[in-house]
């Protein structure tokens, strides 16, 4: 078996798929990249069980073989190299010889049979979205997904394909995100959940890209593939919770506020509040928003006045700073809106600009008492 390809373009497909392995494996073999060369075309995969990722390489070749290489051996060494030509070569010592223009490298391999196989989904339905569409999707979603162990349903993004659209939901029951797009239909109702690790390498890799994403999915795995990638997960088991029933419907007070002025404003008073519950406080009387916060231990405090646009009652809110800044941070527009009812009631973000056509935004934000 050997093959020559290009070091850069080789160390680009590796790291990407590097992002699948873990540091620690309770399988030996998981720490290898498996390499699958047919001829001219070298598939490597990456795998921790749970999600199998592999990518199709054009190489110089006309032999075949399937070994797996040490992976973080390998990614170390190809980051050190410039472009240039790199000649692959198994020797009979259970060796493979890396030759560059400068030297050559012998790596230790692992038999390629013992990688675990991917799983094949059976009869799978199928949706076929816009990779930038769908790195979007994931983008403004998953920052609220939640990180407890015990609520695992909690703990990925909930995609729900219906024919009129298509929703991507996360929530960690403090903040919750709910994004649609009534611009792609999918042939028939399905709903799975999805872990965060596979849509993070997801994220990375279609951020930008022009090419469509295929989504197949059972009940137990999905399989998204583009271009010459292609990426298998175990999905999570369980039953979303209903947020439809948790987004108040009737919210007579808004506020409309220039996106950035707001965010950087939360961003300063939030140092001076208290480190264990980040309170600010939001009061809003005319077209004035005063934001203040206040660590009583330590006698900081800050105000800041805005102007904004309110319809409603005068009312005084707090909310967590983290979670505000996080929701204000991942939107893109301009001018944003903030609904509310009463101030122990959630309150509901949306953009009110710079939204594609069919694309909606909801973030929801449960309050914090006010300790007045």
């Amino acid at each position: 078996m050997k093959f020559i390809v290009s070091s850069n373009y080789l160390l680009k497909q590796l790291q990407i798929l590097g992002g699948v392995i873990n540091n620690s494996n309770t399988l030996p073999i998981l720490d290898n990249f498996l390499f699958d060369l047919k001829n001219d075309e070298l598939t490597v995969s990456a795998s921790d069980l749970e999600t199998t990722m592999s990518a199709k390489l054009k190489v110089e070749s006309d032999s075949e073989g399937k070994i797996a290489v040490p992976a973080k051996l390998l990614l170390d060494t190809l980051k050190t190299f410039p472009e240039q030509p790199l000649t692959f070569v198994v020797e009979d010592n259970n060796t493979i010889e890396l030759s560059s223009n400068h030297g050559k490298y012998a790596l230790a391999y692992a038999d390629g049979e013992e990688f675990p196989n991917p799983v094949e989904l059976e009869d799978p339905s199928s949706t076929i979205v816009e990779a930038d569409i769908l790195a979007s999707a994931i983008s403004k979603t998953i920052f609220a997904s939640g990180n407890d162990d015990l609520r695992p349903v909690m703990s990925g993004v909930f995609f729900q394909f219906k024919e009129d659209g298509l929703t991507f939901v996360a929530t960690d029951a403090h903040k919750l995100v709910k994004y649609s797009r009534e611009d792609i239909k999918a042939n028939q109702d399905a709903e799975f959940i999805m872990p965060k690790k596979p849509l993070n390498l997801l994220k990375g890799i279609l951020a930008g890209s022009e090419s469509e994403v295929l989504i197949e999915y059972n009940d137990s795995n999905a399989k998204f593939t583009f271009d010459e990638t292609q990426l298998i997960c175990r999905l999570i088991d369980g039953k979303y919770p209903n947020y439809e029933a948790v987004i108040p419907k009737e919210n007579p007070n808004k506020l409309t506020i220039e996106r950035n002025q707001f965010l950087s404003s939360v961003r300063r008073v939030s140092i001076f509040s208290n480190k264990t519950t980040h309170q600010v406080r939001l009061k809003i009387a005319g077209a004035e928003l005063n934001i203040s916060a206040e660590d009583v231990d330590y006698s900081n405090k800050a105000e800041e006045r805005l102007t904004c646009s309110y319809q409603g009652d005068d009312m005084q809110i707090g909310f967590n700073s983290r979670f505000l800044i996080e929701m204000l941070g991942n939107l893109t527009a301009d001018e944003v809106m903030l609904e509310m009812s009463l101030p122990n009631r959630a309150g509901i973000l949306t953009p009110v600009d710079g939204l594609d056509p069919g694309e909606k935004i909801t973030m929801l934000v449960m309050p914090v008492m006010l300790n007045n």
